[in-house]
């Protein structure tokens, strides 16, 4: 069995690999990481963009497998919230006909990163440099924004293993859906 995985990202990467060994229909499935676009913005602002960059991977790299997978982190509108925005992690699992969605827990950014986004665009990793919060310009390949925040409880691997377990319930539990 081939999964297709639609980023280079290491995190993305270890995250898949560890997790499909915990199901049996996937424990012998070969992942290979497959470099594509989104074809949203670097930085989706809204749940809508980033379930549509989550697709667009699935689907873009559905060659010669058997599951693709797009997994996308942006930010969704929550309200009540300190900024009116969370970030979330959309995984989309494709299987040539249907998507298979999941999705994280979600958690708010500081409000000054959240300002840095909206008002110069910036990504992420760009608005947390940028705020001083971190000296790592490139924390989404490593421990990610949430496990800086977590003080290392929650590493963005981990977060991401969450979206992925959610999307495989529907292909684990098919005769359910």
């Amino acid at each position: 069995m081939i999964i297709n995985l639609g980023s280079k990202n290491e995190v993305k990467i270890s995250a898949v690999k560890e997790l499909v060994k915990d199901y049996p229909f996937l424990k012998d499935a070969k992942v290979l990481a497959v470099q594509t676009l989104s074809k949203v913005s670097d930085q989706p602002k809204s749940l809508e963009e980033t379930i549509l960059g989550a697709m667009n991977r699935a689907r873009n790299i559905f060659i010669n497998c058997d599951y693709s997978i797009g997994i996308e982190d942006g930010l969704m509108a929550v309200p009540s919230t300190k900024t009116g925005y969370m970030n979330v992690c959309v995984c989309v699992i494709y299987d040539g006909r249907n998507y298979h969605m999941g999705l994280s827990p979600a958690f708010e950014y500081p409000p000054k990163v959240t300002r840095l986004v909206f008002k110069e665009s910036l990504e992420i990793d760009d608005a947390v440099h940028k705020a001083g919060i971190t000296k790592n310009p490139d924390i989404g390949s490593h421990e990610g924004m949430i496990g800086l925040l977590t003080n290392g409880r929650l590493v963005r691997k981990d977060y991401t293993k969450q979206a992925i377990m959610m999307a495989l319930i529907q292909l684990e539990n098919r005769e359910l859906y």
